[in-house]
């Protein structure tokens, strides 16, 4: 017993002749006469009576096609199933994110994809990496981006990149016009920094802790988050180490700039989820979009750092 030979009684049944079941199954009449013969001799019974040049289900073929016209009612809907999510334009994304990706990036490839799917919506709000890390794993959102590599149980590791600190400083700075990087165990001793929330993240930024100390020492102002440090620069003439994408703010909002640092510190920028199957088609394009997005970022501040 097989598939095609149910679908041969079926249409018979349904058509009530072999001839228009043919045209229904786009096969010819002795082929259906010849699937109705193989179905019988695989269950045993006669299906039909043959009466005349008609056919007439028989009480055992009328009892046998109730449970296959039941199984056929489950492919239908699954097959209708199968068409509602192949073609769903909507749907909802949720993303948590940390600050330095909530102001340019994210909203730039939000637009990419609001723009292109009308029907997609998004829910998107900024928060510090554990409380994404705790929203992700409750499933309250559909997507976390965390600045840190993510370890941890719970969610799963979607893409990640690195990109080079950066040393930021007024526009109008001495070191600004200079070419190079900018070297910060010598420029620890004479300039003062602005230092990120009392001290420098040093497993974040894989920092050797005499250059921490160095640098906390010529401090006199700390923020609390990355793009707040930007305005402080502008504001206090200090240089501050800014992972690339919180710089690339502060530049846009003016007065400050930017230099590629000779110190190899990393920023990690990580997308998660809780499990990449409860994820919607249109949640999985919109992370092949912005994990495409950051790469080009990383590999333009990569590139300032290799030409310098």
């Amino acid at each position: 017993m097989n598939l095609r030979q149910l679908e041969a009684l079926r249409a018979t049944i349904r058509c009530g002749s072999i001839t228009e079941a043919a045209k229904m199954m786009h096969i010819s009449q002795p082929s259906v006469s010849r699937l109705i013969a193989d179905l019988e001799n695989s269950v045993g019974f006669s299906i039909f009576a043959r009466v005349g040049r008609g056919l007439t289900p028989t009480v055992e073929g009328q009892q046998f096609y109730k449970s296959v016209e039941g199984m056929f009612v489950g492919i239908d809907r699954l097959q209708e199933l199968a068409k509602s999510i192949r073609t769903a334009q909507g749907g909802t994304i949720s993303v948590s994110t940390i600050q330095s990706i909530a102001s340019i990036e994210l909203p730039a490839a939000v637009g990419r994809m609001y723009r292109d799917n009308p029907e997609v919506r998004f829910v998107i709000n900024s928060r510090n990496t554990p409380a994404i890390l705790d929203a992700v794993q409750m499933h309250q959102v559909d997507l976390g981006i965390v600045g840190r590599e993510a370890n941890h149980e719970g969610v799963e590791t979607l893409f990640q990149t690195s990109a080079p600190y950066v040393c930021l400083l007024p526009e109008d700075h001495s070191l600004a016009d200079e070419d190079g990087p900018i070297d910060l165990e010598e420029v620890s001793s004479i300039e003062n920094f602005v230092t990120f929330g009392g001290t420098y993240p040093d497993t974040m930024m894989s920092m050797d802790p005499n250059l921490s100390q160095k640098l906390q020492s010529r401090s006199r102002v700390s923020a609390a988050n990355m793009p707040l440090t930007g305005s402080l620069v502008r504001e206090t003439g200090a240089l501050a180490v800014a992972d690339p994408f919180s710089a690339e703010q502060a530049v846009r909002m003016g007065g400050v700039v930017f230099r590629p640092i000779v110190q190899d510190l990393t920023y990690f920028v990580t997308i998660i989820t809780a499990g990449r199957e409860h994820l919607s088609r249109q949640a999985l394009s919109f992370v092949d979009l912005f994990a495409a997005q950051l790469t080009a970022r990383v590999e333009y501040v990569n590139g300032l750092r290799n030409r310098s």
